[in-house]
């Protein structure tokens, strides 16, 4: 009773506790819907104040004296974009036309509801944007027509100032369409485009008409404002930009009062002139409005009173001056060209690259902990796996022998111990000798079972299976891991690869003016460097010389620069830096230490066109240098499709970055497993460092391959059978240096066994070798093979290739030039 209640307090207990958690729960979301409601309120109370002030001052803009051609563009364009601020846009045109005259103030009136009399016709067809321009002049048209007819009766030209009017207020519509939602809406891309450029600054010069005849101690405040503006595009997007908007604004102005026109070239040269001098800031911005402002006065036969102009100059200077740079830096943002903007554009990609990375990294790591797991199933003990199968191999023999035998009982409960030595010792000797040849062990058995003949028969049978399935495990496990090797290579592929995305250009300052003193210090004018990378063995960075010699670069630019980095630098590409040809942009790169030239002989066998044998050499962009030959079982069309098939995997894989070993490995696995038939053929892979002179020697069923050094001829050698007879393949990996003049020589066997006079093949190979005078590759080979078809009595016998490759030291066309260099602290 007392268990029972104690379960039940805790139950309540419990209920209050998650009736408390779900009421927190619930708190936080009416918190947060409170949040999101506020701040949609506080937005939507912004919107409405700008549409407001828009609305207002395009309620007044007035152009050629009675022309409102922005009224109903302004509100098609909210009605379309932002239906709910219809009626907030409709009451700040009205105010706004009212602000001038009750007579403008009923031109709107009839022109709202022309525009929406028609939109309701239009809708009724087609609810396509394209339309809406048509609406607009279709109304404005109709408003504006209607309006003179009431007034002063029919006349054409009434009919043309209404066309005129209808057509501009069809083309503010569509500009207004583009400018608008800029500043409303927050692009995803920070990014503006030169026409959205000049629509936004339309939109800007069509506010400021409504501000035509406002003073401020006799200040014309259109004009204070047009070159505040003016000083702010030319400051942020330079010359073009500065020119376009004060000629644009200064040409919508003059429509608005054409006293105004002379004022086009006043803002047009201020912005072209503040935009060159944007260099020096603001100061010299606004030098650039001055300097415009007294010209236009001093020549612009008294149209404007020059100190009028000038006070309005200074006083846009002053707010231009005060304006925080945190607006003028986010300005700068949208307009292209600009280091703000691209900047902006930059972190964009360097976010995708990123983003990027980061799923080729978790790919990686994919494959990785797959090569875990697969490695994590062989890792069981051997003796607990071994004791699992004597288990199970001796459970099926008494299976059919003990089961049905009367003494089971006495055997396997009173004498377990006995029966399971005895059984295992004749399991062990059965797979050592193929039956019982112990008679010892024999006649004590038979002593212990009354069947025991019958038994060693039953074991003797089972051990066939028992073979089967210990090879197929054994099988799995080498499948299982090789699947493991392999996803293991692509994991280390795909980690380089995501750290190849993410590097990015680092700052080399201080490595960039050392080099450039140095450069100078060598009596060469140097305009700039820039310093990629001053990795080892990939070193990139890009000079720009004032002059266009290349001979510079190449022979003294190049030399000093391999002194300071201690390493090789060559001349990569040259190219022009400018169009007068007075500057060179020269990149320069890291060498090899090495280079290599091969030469190839090969014959087919009996002299046929198609041989089995198949070779390649390929620089891998890691700076190694690969020779490959694979010789094909027997010959013919189809062992040179088998050969060429392994070569061909092999250079496919390699280039993925994939080491050698794993590759040769992958190629066993799918050459074994793609047909049923038996097709073999061997592999001879040599891998030279370019930059340390090492080679790998990876050798599959190959013959030896030789190094000759001087006089001295040395044999590589290694056992492994041929691709494609095992699925497990141990792949031994033999090390050798090689230095600057060393031959390496390899062959298929073709050439190896050829002679038959030669006992000792290997021995005739390096006699053969050191008597060879030449050192020239091609030279080489060819001899070889002459030799060794000589001494096969001119007959080939079997398919034969030979590949000879020579390693020097890379030597560029200059010679080293130490010059005196300080290394500062």
């Amino acid at each position: 009773m007392k268990g029972l209640l104690h379960r039940l307090a805790l139950k309540t207990v419990g209920g209050q506790a998650e009736a408390f958690i779900n009421g927190g729960v619930s708190t936080k979301k009416v918190r947060k819907k409170e949040t999101e409601f506020d701040r949609t309120t506080g937005h939507s109370y912004k919107t409405t104040l700008i549409i407001l002030g828009l609305g207002f001052l395009l309620g007044r803009s007035v152009i050629l004296f009675q022309l409102l051609p922005f009224v109903i563009p302004f509100l098609a364009v909210i009605f379309h974009w932002r239906k709910e601020y219809t009626v907030v846009a409709v009451l700040a045109l009205i105010v706004g036309s009212t602000s001038i005259s009750f007579l403008y103030a009923g031109q709107t009136v009839v022109a709202i509801m022309f525009y929406f009399l028609v939109q309701g016709v239009t809708n009724s067809f087609s609810n396509e944007k394209k339309l809406i321009p048509l609406t607009v002049f279709i109304s404005v048209l109709s408003a504006r027509y209607l309006g003179f007819i009431i007034m002063d009766g029919h006349s054409w030209y009434h009919v043309l100032t209404s066309i005129i009017e209808a057509g501009m207020a069809m083309v503010v519509t569509m500009i207004f369409f583009q400018s608008i939602p800029l500043i409303f809406e927050r692009k995803k891309k920070i990014s503006l485009k030169h026409e959205e450029i000049v629509c936004l600054v339309i939109l800007l010069a069509s506010l400021m008409t409504g501000t035509v005849g406002w003073l401020i101690f006799q200040l014309s405040v259109e004009q204070i404002i047009a070159r505040y503006i003016v000083l702010i595009f030319a400051f942020v997007g330079g010359a073009a930009i500065g020119s376009t908007v004060g000629v644009v604004t200064g040409l919508v102005l003059s429509l608005a009062n054409v006293a105004n026109l002379f004022y086009m070239s006043l803002l047009a040269f201020s912005g072209l002139l503040g935009g060159l001098l944007k260099e020096g800031k603001k100061i010299s911005v606004a030098i650039g409005l001055i300097i415009a402002t007294l010209l236009m006065g001093m020549y612009g036969d008294n149209q404007v009173s020059m100190g009028l102009s000038l006070y309005e100059s200074l006083v846009a200077i002053a707010l231009f001056l005060v304006t925080p740079k945190k607006w003028t830096t986010h300005i700068s943002k949208f307009i292209p060209g600009t280091p703000e903007h691209s900047q902006e554009q930059q972190q964009y990609l360097r976010k995708i690259r990123d983003v990027t990375a980061g799923k080729v990294e978790q790919f990686s790591n994919l494959f990785l902990s797959l090569s875990k797991s697969f490695s994590l199933l062989d890792t069981k003990g051997d003796k607990t796996t071994e004791e699992r199968e004597v288990d199970l191999f001796l459970s099926r023999v008494t299976e059919q022998t003990c089961q049905t035998c009367m003494k089971k009982h006495q055997c396997w409960t009173k004498k377990f111990s006995d029966t399971y030595g005895l059984m295992e010792q004749l399991m062990r000797e059965c797979e050592q000798e193929g039956e019982v040849s112990n008679r010892k062990l024999l006649t004590e058995w038979n002593h212990h079972c009354i069947i025991g003949d019958r038994v060693v028969d039953a074991m003797k049978k089972e051990l066939n299976q028992h073979y089967a399935s210990k090879q197929l495990k054994q099988q799995l496990i080498e499948s299982r891991r090789l699947v493991a090797d392999q996803l293991k290579g692509v994991s280390k592929v795909m980690e380089d690869f995501a750290k190849d995305i993410q590097r990015e250009k680092k700052a080399h300052e201080k490595q960039e003016s050392e080099i450039m003193e140095a450069i100078q210090r060598a009596g060469i004018d140097v305009e700039g460097v820039d310093v990629y990378s001053l990795q080892t063995g990939s070193v990139d960075i890009d000079i720009t010389l004032l002059s266009n010699s290349y001979n510079e670069g190449e022979k003294i630019v190049a030399p000093l620069l391999s002194d300071i980095l201690q390493e090789t630098i060559i001349v990569k590409h040259v190219e022009g830096a400018s169009i007068s040809g007075d500057e060179s942009r020269i990149t320069f790169g890291s060498t090899k230490a090495f280079v290599v030239k091969e030469g190839v002989a090969h014959a087919a066998k009996g002299g046929r066109l198609v041989s089995g044998d198949s070779y390649s050499t390929m620089e891998l962009g890691a700076g190694k240098y690969a020779i490959a030959i694979s010789d094909g079982m027997g010959n013919g069309t189809r062992a040179h499709i088998e050969s060429q098939e392994t070569i061909g995997l092999l250079k496919n894989i390699l280039r993925s970055g994939i080491e050698e070993t794993v590759a040769i490995k992958s190629i066993n696995s799918i050459l074994s497993l793609r047909s049923d038939e038996e097709v073999f053929s061997t592999l001879d892979l040599s891998m030279i460092d370019l930059q340390d002179g090492f080679v790998k020697f990876l050798k599959v069923g190959s013959i030896p391959s030789y190094i000759k050094r001087g006089d001295n001829v040395k044999a590589v050698e290694a056992g492994n059978l041929p691709i494609g007879i095992i699925q497990e393949l141990d792949v031994d990996v033999v090390t050798e240096q090689l230095k600057a003049g060393d031959l390496l020589i390899m062959m298929s066997d073709g050439i190896y066994e050829a002679p038959v006079v030669a006992e000792n093949k290997d021995i005739w190979m390096k006699r053969i070798i050191k008597e060879l005078e030449t050192e020239d590759p091609q030279d080489i080979a060819d001899i070889l093979m002459e030799r060794v078809i000589r001494e096969s009595g001119n007959v080939i016998h079997d398919d034969m290739t030979i590949v000879v490759a020579k390693l020097d030291h890379h030597l560029p066309k200059w010679a080293t030039i130490s010059v005196p260099y300080e290394k500062k602290a």
